[in-house]
């Protein structure tokens, strides 16, 4: 079975996420060793050699983290916006900073080595970006439980790109003169988009048709008058062209057609 891009958008999620505690680990690793190789074998049962070649593998933080940093920070501003400026800062240090404390140091500060002693206390540095990652992490495992209740907003994302792609090649037929299988296209297009709404609005799952679809839409208060036989009319077009008739359908109606399929796909939801 081919994989979906939901499915697709899910493991590159999962993976981003199990990167993030791989990133977290070489930081570990580089500040506190000795706590980090115990850990290490409490994990692996004691075995040292399997211990030494886990941390063998990790790469140095400010490499790992740029990696993951670069993905993420797309991520989290594609999927949970609200917090992506709370996730940059994190990272990113202060623009009006005027002294280093704990409150002001950044995971850039770590990447770059920067830390400051401070006299009877212990000193800023990489150890204090173990929180700031930890707070990133939390932000990112909190965009795959929205992925996860969002999928149907995503979904209609992807098949928003789907649907483009489609139009596009009716626009291409009817400019070479195959209005019939341009409109049948369009037509498609439609239908497969009033579907992805009735689903989103409850509606029962016989609908399939047009018609069927506009008239249950518009009982369920999902659009309106005028919506609706404007619906109505692209439908009527649209079985023109799927069906043998005596004259074949207008140029400019399959115009109508594919401007109207655009229309409802950016006003009905």
């Amino acid at each position: 079975m081919t994989e979906t891009n939901l499915e697709k958008y899910r493991k590159d999620l999962d993976a981003l996420v199990g990167e993030a505690q791989s990133v977290r680990n070489s930081l570990y690793n580089e500040v506190q060793p000795e706590e980090f190789l115990d850990w290490v074998l409490a994990e692996v049962g004691g075995d040292e050699k399997l211990a030494e070649e886990h941390i063998r593998q990790l790469k140095p933080f400010r490499v790992a983290y740029h990696h993951w940093y670069s993905e993420a920070v797309v991520v989290i501003k594609q999927l949970l916006p609200d917090r992506h400026a709370d996730f940059v800062r994190l990272y990113e240090r202060p623009k009006n900073r005027r002294e280093i404390t704990l409150d002001t140091y950044r995971i850039e500060d770590a990447c770059q080595g920067i830390a400051r002693p401070r006299p009877n206390a212990a000193t800023i540095g990489k150890k204090t970006a173990i929180s700031l990652i930890t707070q990133q992490i939390a932000i990112l495992e909190s965009v795959k439980r929205r992925f996860e209740s969002s999928l149907f907003d995503i979904k209609q994302l992807v098949q928003a790109d789907l649907f483009d792609s489609e139009l596009d090649t009716a626009r291409g037929l009817l400019k070479a003169g195959f209005a019939r299988a341009a409109g049948a296209i369009a037509g498609v297009v439609l239908e497969g988009h009033l579907k992805e709404v009735a689903a989103k609005h409850g509606l029962p799952k016989t609908l399939t048709t047009i018609n069927p679809l506009n008239h249950a839409l518009k009982a369920a208060g999902v659009i309106d008058q005028a919506q609706s036989r404007h619906i109505e009319f692209l439908g009527d077009v649209r079985n023109n062209c799927g069906h043998k008739r005596a004259a074949d359908p207008k140029d400019a109606d399959v115009q109508d057609l594919i401007d109207g399929v655009v229309k409802v796909i950016k006003t009905v939801f």
